[in-house]
């Protein structure tokens, strides 16, 4: 138990900022009150856990002190009791454990989902518009609201890019470990011979970046406008309402040309940029507070190989985590929950190992 003795006061910050939260004026500053909120959510699931923990630890005092009862009938009841109570005691000790895990700042936050096409021509653009179809239906099975920001076709009906900002809960915390090559192995509906095509795609998941987290000096921008093109270079519309955005200090561009609206067209780009540098910002700040020990559990950085999708064997395999899963026809539709949960689970798992390695 010495292990949680903090958790007691967590549990008292928990009750006092309910009272915090319950005052009328705490909205009138957003980023408090969202930070508070973020706080909020994980708290209370420590301190529930935290709670059924404690509960099951009287329950099995109670129950061994039992034990000594004259009844013969009450000490097998006790043991049988003891049993049950000591698999649940374990079970939420585990959980503990997870839950003390240094939090991620970024948990409740929007994403930014940026999906390229990599080796492979037509079909890895196609791939990229089944993987955004996969994440897009997953992300409406939980209410989530996704916007195009900015999309480049290829010829195929595919994607070269496309970028999207997913709103709603839990977003970051769900597909924050999807970001890295994805490759695909299955037939193209235009190989005649039927052989098996290897393709890839980059996906990139960013927390979404707010004007309160990031200010962009203007005069650090170069602002560009054109007329938007379609695939081919066919014209989309006749006004120059495409935008580049070009941050001069670090060198990022970011063109939006979807809209029809300049205006609209730079509010999207300013978006993105603001979330580029506020990865950029996380990155530096990562790497130098745990160094080296990034590349124990994988960096998740968008150049590491981290799943394959085999077609022919409709077979998943995530090679971060080792986990393997034959139900591909229902994860390429956005069924993604064992996935997500068994990834999540492995990465857990290593930041518990690496934690208890340094205590």
């Amino acid at each position: 138990m010495s292990q949680f003795s903090q958790l007691d006061a967590v549990e008292e910050r928990f009750q006092t900022m309910e009272v915090q939260l319950s005052q009328p004026d705490i909205a009138k500053d957003p980023k408090r009150y969202r930070d508070l909120m973020q706080e909020y959510a994980h708290l209370r699931r420590l301190v529930d856990v935290w709670r059924d923990f404690k509960g099951v630890r009287t329950e099995l005092e109670e129950a061994r002190e039992m034990l000594g009862d004259d009844d013969p009938d009450v000490r097998e009841m006790a043991k049988e009791e003891i049993g049950g109570l000591e698999d649940r005691s374990a079970d939420l000790e585990a959980s503990l454990k997870r839950l003390l895990l240094p939090r991620d700042p970024n948990d409740g936050r929007n994403v930014m989902l940026e999906i390229r096409s990599g080796a492979g021509g037509d079909e890895a653009g196609l791939f990229a518009a089944d993987l955004f179809r996969m994440y897009t239906r997953y992300g409406e099975q939980h209410g989530w609201k996704f916007e195009l920001m900015s999309s480049s076709d290829n010829a195929a009906g595919g994607f070269k890019e496309v970028i999207a900002s997913v709103a709603g809960p839990d977003a970051w915390s769900r597909l924050k470990y999807e970001s890295g090559v994805h490759r695909v192995q299955r037939v193209p509906a235009t190989e005649a011979q039927g052989r098996i095509h290897t393709s890839t795609c980059t996906v990139a998941l960013m927390p979404e970046a707010e004007e309160v987290d990031v200010q962009v000096d203007p005069g650090d921008l170069r602002i560009d406008v054109f007329r938007a093109s379609g695939p081919g270079g066919q014209s989309v519309n006749t006004t120059d309402s495409a935008v580049r955005l070009t941050h001069l200090p670090s060198g990022l561009v970011v063109i939006c040309q979807d809209e029809k609206s300049q205006h609209k067209n730079k509010a999207k780009a300013l978006k993105v940029l603001r979330t580029r540098l506020y990865e950029q910002e996380e990155r530096r700040r990562m790497e130098e507070e745990r160094g080296v020990r990034l590349a124990q559990v994988g960096t998740g950085d968008r150049s590491e190989r981290i799943r394959t999708y085999n077609f022919p064997q409709g077979r998943l395999t995530d090679h971060r985590a080792g986990l393997t899963l034959y139900s591909l026809d229902r994860i390429i539709e956005g069924d993604l929950g064992d996935m997500l949960d068994g990834v999540a689970a492995w990465f857990e798992t290593e930041a518990l190992k690496a934690s208890e390695e340094e205590a």
